[in-house]
């Protein structure tokens, strides 16, 4: 007769922890991976910016995918997010917060880019502060 795989293997998610994992060297387990890792892309960061391996405009492409790694690990080990079923409602409000932010950052963005349209030409403006 062959052992049967233990309940919760292939259902726990990468920062998640076990039932059977209980107590304070669990939590502090997934706290130490999410930290090495968290270091470990801050230091491929920083060695990026200098490398003479990478072609100069790769380099923004390769910072954003080491951003967008970053906030996977800080999301998962810190966060504690995954796609349990559990944790419908924090994804929902992660999902709701990124769409805000990105209505912040688009119009700020289309603001900044029709400045000029929006502004008195300044001969007249001058012609105003002259007539005072």
């Amino acid at each position: 007769m062959t052992p049967q795989a233990p309940q919760w293997r292939g259902q726990v998610a990468p920062g998640d922890e076990r039932k059977e994992d209980s107590g304070i060297s669990a939590g502090v387990r997934g706290y130490l991976i999410g930290l090495v890792l968290s270091i470990l892309l801050t230091a491929l960061s920083f060695s990026v910016i200098d490398s003479v391996f990478l072609w100069k405009p790769a380099i923004p492409v390769m910072l954003g995918v080491l951003a967008v790694a970053q906030m996977g690990i800080h999301l998962v080990f810190f966060l504690h997010i995954n796609t349990g079923p559990d944790n419908t409602n924090n994804i929902l409000a992660l999902a709701f917060g990124v769409l805000i932010v990105a209505f912040v950052v688009a119009g700020s963005l289309w603001i900044m880019a029709h400045l000029n349209e929006n502004m008195m030409p300044m001969d007249k403006l001058m012609d105003l502060h002259k007539q005072r």
